[in-house]
């Protein structure tokens, strides 16, 4: 997609856990690719516009608060009022140059990712993925030396959830490149550490990016997102009153086995937060495979959220029965 100044946009998607180097990295490509490619380079960082989610069942305003970052970044690229340098991109009249647009955040859903390859679509931008990979044991140390760090459990709650991207099952996600994180004191040695490593490999996939552009989709009707939407909320529907099932089977098994009347209040609330975790879980899941169109019928979300579901109410009431 041609910009001010006759530039090409790349929107660069950065994922991993928290504390894998995502922001290091970043703010290393905004340092480099200016003066070694002539690239220009913003970056747009999720923690500095909405707060730090935890992963399981979402607060209110969680997703609104993501589409009002992808809504920033829409606007940004349509071109508000005021200089177009404050926006990230080229001044009107300038030589043209690519402009790579670094999406910082944890982007642990690939449902998430797929929003800004919508975006992508949209307007026939590039698109490329940089997932960071990093031992889950670094990433608890480096977050401890923050000033506001996570929960240990958060960061290892999200090794079990994160979806890595996969470029042969998901053929949007091809433009895409695992990195092994990097362990460097000063942001000097980092950028020293990168040119000498994956800095090649970070080039060549923006470029195949650029030269790239996704292409929009000429088939996106309102009845085919009304058709999906409603697909979506029917699967979630029956996959939330098999859970209520199965918490008023459990709740039965935990009374019969004389679990005190003050755990029994503990134990719902467990099960209804381990419900919401698990249905949200399906909502992502399911979405993404409508806007998708992957067809698995030998692999049903639900009935795999059900199975797990049932594995981990069977565990945390087991809990309470062998106080």
């Amino acid at each position: 997609m041609e910009r001010a100044g006759g530039s090409r946009v790349v929107l660069c998607l950065l994922c991993g856990l928290p504390a894998a180097g995502k922001s290091t990295l970043s703010r290393a490509l905004s340092r480099l690719l200016p003066p070694h490619q002539g690239w220009d380079c913003s970056v747009l960082a999720y923690d500095e516009l909405i707060p730090q989610e935890a992963p399981g069942p979402p607060e209110p305003g969680w997703k609104r608060r993501r589409r009002e970052v992808l809504r920033q970044l829409e606007r940004r690229l349509r071109g508000p009022p005021g200089p177009a340098a404050q926006r990230g991109l080229p001044e009107p009249g300038a030589a043209p140059r690519p402009l790579c647009i670094v999406l910082d955040d944890n982007f642990y859903y690939r449902s998430m990712r797929y929003e800004v390859y919508q975006l992508a679509r949209k307007y026939s931008l590039s698109f490329c993925q940089l997932f960071l990979e990093g031992p889950l044991e670094q990433c608890l140390r480096r977050n401890h030396l923050r000033s506001h760090p996570l929960p240990d459990e958060t960061i290892r709650l999200m090794a079990t959830r994160i979806e890595p991207p996969d470029p042969k099952k998901n053929t949007w996600e091809q433009n895409s490149l695992v990195l092994k994180s990097p362990d460097c004191p000063s942001e000097d040695e980092y950028d020293a550490v990168l040119m000498k490593g994956c800095y090649a490999q970070i080039i060549d996939l923006l470029a195949t990016a650029l030269e790239n552009p996704v292409k929009q989709n000429e088939e996106n009707t309102e009845q085919k997102e009304a058709d999906r939407v409603a697909c979506a909320a029917s699967t979630v529907h029956q996959a939330d009153q098999t859970c209520r099932r199965v918490i008023s089977q459990t709740m039965k098994e935990a009374k019969d086995k004389n679990v005190l009347p003050s755990e029994m209040k503990s134990l719902a609330e467990e099960l209804n937060k381990l419900k919401a975790a698990f249905l949200e879980d399906l909502r992502q899941e399911t979405h993404l495979k409508n806007e998708t169109g992957q067809q698995n019928h030998s692999f049903d979300p639900a009935t795999r959220v059900f199975s797990s579901f049932q594995h981990e109410a069977t565990s945390v009431v087991n809990k309470y029965i062998l106080k």
